[in-house]
């Protein structure tokens, strides 16, 4: 994997991002066919992490911070294709 300065970086992480949103969608879309027990174990969310809501009040103005990475297994299924094809790419 040859990266040459942020370009590189930003390719890799832009194909990670597509991958996993692409992966999520087809996991929600199947999510709605019934197709034997082997699609729930695809559509099911597995949270990794969770950081809760942080609220940053300014007195002007109120903050809220907060991230969830709950991906399907179709999310890191197409994470890892994503890996796989910006290998070959570069």
């Amino acid at each position: 994997m040859r990266t040459v300065g942020t370009h590189g970086v930003l390719l890799f992480i832009l194909f990670l991002v597509v991958g996993g949103l692409l992966g999520g969608i087809l996991g929600d879309i199947l999510s709605g066919v019934s197709f034997g027990n082997l699609l729930p174990v695809f559509s099911q969310h597995y949270e990794i992490f969770n950081i809760q809501n942080v609220d940053l009040n300014l007195y002007i103005m109120e903050i809220k911070f907060g991230i969830r990475f709950a991906p399907n297994l179709l999310s890191i299924i197409g994470i890892l294709i994503a890996l796989f094809v910006f290998r070959h790419i570069g």
